[in-house]
Protein backbone atom coordinates (compact mmCIF):
# COMPACT_ATOMS: atom_id res chain seq x y z
CA UNK A 1 0.00 0.00 0.00
CA UNK A 2 0.91 3.40 -0.77
CA UNK A 3 0.13 5.96 1.94
CA UNK A 4 0.34 9.52 0.24
CA UNK A 5 0.31 12.53 1.94
CA UNK A 6 -1.76 15.53 0.32
CA UNK A 7 -1.06 19.25 0.58
CA UNK A 8 -3.43 21.79 -0.59
CA UNK A 9 -4.92 24.61 0.10
CA UNK A 10 -8.20 24.01 -1.10
CA UNK A 11 -10.28 21.49 0.74
CA UNK A 12 -12.21 20.54 -2.43
CA UNK A 13 -9.09 19.69 -4.57
CA UNK A 14 -8.07 17.78 -1.50
CA UNK A 15 -10.92 16.09 -1.75
CA UNK A 16 -11.29 15.01 -5.35
CA UNK A 17 -6.84 13.90 -5.20
CA UNK A 18 -8.55 11.98 -1.82
CA UNK A 19 -11.52 10.30 -4.10
CA UNK A 20 -9.37 9.50 -7.07
CA UNK A 21 -6.38 8.22 -5.43
CA UNK A 22 -8.79 5.94 -2.80
CA UNK A 23 -10.63 4.35 -5.58
CA UNK A 24 -7.17 2.31 -6.76
CA UNK A 25 -6.75 -0.55 -4.30
CA UNK A 26 -2.93 -0.03 -3.44
CA UNK A 27 -3.20 3.79 -3.02
CA UNK A 28 -3.96 5.40 0.83
CA UNK A 29 -4.83 8.94 1.64
CA UNK A 30 -3.35 8.75 5.09
CA UNK A 31 -3.00 13.17 5.63
CA UNK A 32 -4.01 15.89 4.19
CA UNK A 33 -2.81 19.59 4.53
CA UNK A 34 -3.79 23.27 3.52
CA UNK A 35 -0.82 24.83 4.87
CA UNK A 36 2.94 24.38 4.99
CA UNK A 37 2.61 23.84 9.08
CA UNK A 38 0.42 21.13 8.64
CA UNK A 39 2.24 19.37 6.27
CA UNK A 40 5.72 19.69 8.10
CA UNK A 41 3.03 18.05 11.11
CA UNK A 42 1.65 15.66 9.30
CA UNK A 43 4.90 14.38 8.43
CA UNK A 44 6.34 14.16 12.12
CA UNK A 45 2.86 12.27 12.85
CA UNK A 46 2.59 9.43 9.96
CA UNK A 47 4.36 6.83 8.11
CA UNK A 48 4.48 8.14 4.07
CA UNK A 49 5.51 7.29 0.92
CA UNK A 50 4.72 9.89 -0.89
CA UNK A 51 3.66 13.76 -0.68
CA UNK A 52 1.29 15.00 -3.70
CA UNK A 53 2.40 18.55 -2.86
CA UNK A 54 0.78 22.13 -4.65
CA UNK A 55 3.19 24.48 -6.00
CA UNK A 56 1.14 27.02 -4.04
CA UNK A 57 -0.19 27.18 -0.47
CA UNK A 58 -1.92 30.29 -0.40
CA UNK A 59 0.64 33.36 0.46
CA UNK A 60 3.36 30.48 1.01
CA UNK A 61 4.69 27.83 -1.72
CA UNK A 62 5.09 24.11 -2.06
CA UNK A 63 8.78 24.83 -3.41
CA UNK A 64 9.89 26.23 0.17
CA UNK A 65 8.12 23.16 1.99
CA UNK A 66 9.83 20.57 0.23
CA UNK A 67 13.72 21.02 1.77
CA UNK A 68 11.73 21.21 5.21
CA UNK A 69 9.34 17.74 4.16
CA UNK A 70 12.71 15.79 3.59
CA UNK A 71 14.85 17.11 6.70
CA UNK A 72 11.72 15.08 8.75
CA UNK A 73 10.99 12.58 6.27
CA UNK A 74 14.06 11.52 4.15
CA UNK A 75 12.95 8.59 2.52
CA UNK A 76 9.54 10.38 1.77
CA UNK A 77 9.39 11.11 -2.12
CA UNK A 78 7.31 14.58 -2.86
CA UNK A 79 5.46 15.20 -6.11
CA UNK A 80 5.10 19.14 -7.07
CA UNK A 81 1.14 19.83 -8.54
CA UNK A 82 0.89 23.04 -10.65
CA UNK A 83 -1.15 24.46 -13.57
CA UNK A 84 2.65 25.56 -14.33
CA UNK A 85 4.40 24.84 -17.49
CA UNK A 86 7.62 27.11 -16.65
CA UNK A 87 10.66 24.87 -17.00
CA UNK A 88 12.62 27.16 -14.37
CA UNK A 89 10.02 26.26 -11.81
CA UNK A 90 10.12 22.08 -12.93
CA UNK A 91 14.19 22.73 -12.50
CA UNK A 92 13.63 24.47 -8.92
CA UNK A 93 11.36 21.55 -7.79
CA UNK A 94 13.27 18.85 -8.82
CA UNK A 95 16.04 20.71 -7.21
CA UNK A 96 14.41 20.77 -3.85
CA UNK A 97 13.86 17.73 -3.74
CA UNK A 98 10.98 16.63 -5.71
CA UNK A 99 10.67 13.13 -7.56
CA UNK A 100 8.10 14.15 -9.86
CA UNK A 101 6.27 17.36 -11.53
CA UNK A 102 2.85 17.28 -12.66
CA UNK A 103 0.38 20.08 -14.20
CA UNK A 104 -3.56 20.08 -13.05
CA UNK A 105 -3.77 19.57 -17.07
CA UNK A 106 -2.87 16.39 -16.58
CA UNK A 107 -5.17 13.01 -16.88
CA UNK A 108 -6.47 11.25 -13.94
CA UNK A 109 -4.70 7.73 -14.81
CA UNK A 110 -1.50 9.91 -15.28
CA UNK A 111 -1.40 11.48 -12.04
CA UNK A 112 -2.30 7.50 -10.44
CA UNK A 113 0.88 6.38 -12.82
CA UNK A 114 2.97 9.16 -11.74
CA UNK A 115 2.32 8.08 -7.59
CA UNK A 116 3.30 4.53 -8.42
CA UNK A 117 5.77 5.06 -10.08
CA UNK A 118 7.32 7.44 -7.84
CA UNK A 119 6.67 5.28 -5.18
CA UNK A 120 8.85 2.77 -7.28
CA UNK A 121 12.27 5.19 -7.58
CA UNK A 122 11.49 6.74 -11.00
CA UNK A 123 11.69 10.80 -11.59
CA UNK A 124 8.52 11.28 -13.47
CA UNK A 125 7.06 14.57 -15.74
CA UNK A 126 3.85 14.55 -16.74
CA UNK A 127 3.85 14.17 -20.51
CA UNK A 128 2.84 17.55 -21.32
CA UNK A 129 6.01 18.82 -19.95
CA UNK A 130 8.07 15.64 -20.45
CA UNK A 131 10.75 14.83 -23.16
CA UNK A 132 8.74 14.07 -26.38
CA UNK A 133 11.16 12.62 -28.30
CA UNK A 134 15.20 11.10 -27.75
CA UNK A 135 17.87 13.51 -29.05
CA UNK A 136 21.41 12.36 -29.48
CA UNK A 137 22.94 15.70 -28.23
CA UNK A 138 21.29 15.93 -25.28
CA UNK A 139 23.65 12.70 -24.03
CA UNK A 140 26.79 14.25 -25.85
CA UNK A 141 26.67 17.46 -22.65
CA UNK A 142 28.79 17.07 -20.35
CA UNK A 143 28.27 17.13 -16.44
CA UNK A 144 29.65 20.40 -16.32
CA UNK A 145 27.05 21.72 -19.28
CA UNK A 146 23.98 19.82 -17.80
CA UNK A 147 24.85 22.02 -14.05
CA UNK A 148 25.43 25.46 -15.97
CA UNK A 149 22.24 24.44 -17.94
CA UNK A 150 20.23 23.72 -15.07
CA UNK A 151 21.60 27.03 -13.11
CA UNK A 152 20.47 29.18 -15.43
CA UNK A 153 16.90 27.53 -15.79
CA UNK A 154 16.48 28.28 -12.42
CA UNK A 155 16.97 31.71 -12.91
CA UNK A 156 19.13 32.14 -10.72
CA UNK A 157 21.14 35.79 -10.79
CA UNK A 158 24.21 35.34 -12.90
CA UNK A 159 26.81 36.47 -9.96
CA UNK A 160 24.98 33.81 -7.53
CA UNK A 161 24.86 31.06 -10.45
CA UNK A 162 28.62 31.83 -11.15
CA UNK A 163 29.88 31.18 -7.45
CA UNK A 164 27.74 28.00 -7.09
CA UNK A 165 29.30 26.78 -10.45
CA UNK A 166 32.64 27.85 -9.23
CA UNK A 167 33.44 30.52 -12.10
CA UNK A 168 33.58 33.70 -12.82
CA UNK A 169 30.43 35.88 -14.79
CA UNK A 170 32.64 35.73 -17.84
CA UNK A 171 33.20 32.49 -18.17
CA UNK A 172 29.25 31.90 -17.15
CA UNK A 173 28.05 33.86 -20.23
CA UNK A 174 30.84 31.90 -22.47
CA UNK A 175 29.62 28.75 -21.47
CA UNK A 176 26.08 30.13 -21.97
CA UNK A 177 26.96 30.80 -25.34
CA UNK A 178 28.55 27.37 -26.15
CA UNK A 179 25.50 25.53 -24.95
CA UNK A 180 23.03 28.12 -27.30
CA UNK A 181 25.26 26.72 -30.20
CA UNK A 182 25.27 24.06 -29.81
CA UNK A 183 21.68 23.47 -28.97
CA UNK A 184 20.41 25.53 -31.55
CA UNK A 185 19.04 27.91 -29.29
CA UNK A 186 18.48 32.05 -30.35
CA UNK A 187 17.57 32.88 -27.01
CA UNK A 188 16.68 32.15 -23.27
CA UNK A 189 13.29 30.99 -24.34
CA UNK A 190 14.41 28.84 -26.95
CA UNK A 191 16.78 27.17 -24.53
CA UNK A 192 14.49 26.36 -21.91
CA UNK A 193 12.10 24.83 -24.69
CA UNK A 194 14.89 22.61 -26.09
CA UNK A 195 16.21 21.51 -22.73
CA UNK A 196 12.78 20.61 -22.27
CA UNK A 197 12.20 18.49 -25.44
CA UNK A 198 15.39 16.72 -25.41
CA UNK A 199 14.43 15.69 -21.14
CA UNK A 200 17.43 18.05 -19.92
CA UNK A 201 15.00 19.06 -16.81
CA UNK A 202 15.39 15.52 -14.73
CA UNK A 203 19.02 14.14 -13.65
Amino acid sequence: MIRILLVDDHAIVREGFKRLCEAAPDLQVVAEAGSVDEALAAVRLHALDVALVDISLGQQSGLQLLPGLLAIAPTLKPIVVSMHEDPALVVRAMDNGAHGYITKGAAAQELLSALRRVHAGERVLSSDIAPMRANAEATRLSQRERETLRGLLSQQPPKALAIDLGISVKTLYRHRANLMEKLGARNAADLARIAQERGLLIG
